[in-house]
């Protein structure tokens, strides 16, 4: 979050209008080299809240195309983003030739991988496992808020 070399590798990448895919946590990088303002995000569901920080808008979706950048939820939602990316890239069979040969047809074995489908007890055990990294990525947010003097 605080490696200028790689904030201004992303700013770069962004500004050269090439593609930019983050998946999961990958949006607050993003956010801390200031590509986000304005644009379409989404994140894992962890840290969406965080997200008004960096000026993004934030969407409660898996994958999330704005121009040229391309955000995925979480870790298995990049496998969804990696195929739009291959779609945009190449075309939808190529997508979806990789699709077939990697056999991605999810069905999951429970059914909670949302704050909304877990068990209560699952996402309460989840929250204090993380509560430490949680509380600081929110003070990280709030810090690029206030040295950018705003939240948008």
């Amino acid at each position: 979050m605080h490696d200028e070399e790689v904030l201004e590798l992303i700013r770069k990448h962004v500004q050269g209008e090439r593609l930019l895919f983050s998946v999961c946590t990958g949006a607050l990088l993003c956010g801390a080299a200031g590509v986000l303002i304005g644009r379409q995000v989404t994140t894992h569901w962890s840290t969406r809240h965080l997200m008004p920080y960096y000026g993004a808008v934030l969407k409660n979706a898996r994958v999330v195309v704005d121009g040229n950048l391309i955000s995925a939820a979480g870790v298995t939602a990049g496998l969804d983003g990696a195929l739009v990316l291959v779609s945009l890239l190449r075309g939808d069979a190529a997508a979806q030739e990789i699709q077939l040969a990697i056999e991605y047809a999810p069905t999951p074995i429970f059914d909670s991988g949302t704050p909304e489908s877990a068990p209560a007890e699952v996402l309460e055990s989840f929250r204090k496992k993380y509560e430490a990294i949680g509380t600081a990525r929110e003070t990280e947010a709030i810090r690029y808020a206030a040295i950018n003097h705003a939240v948008w």
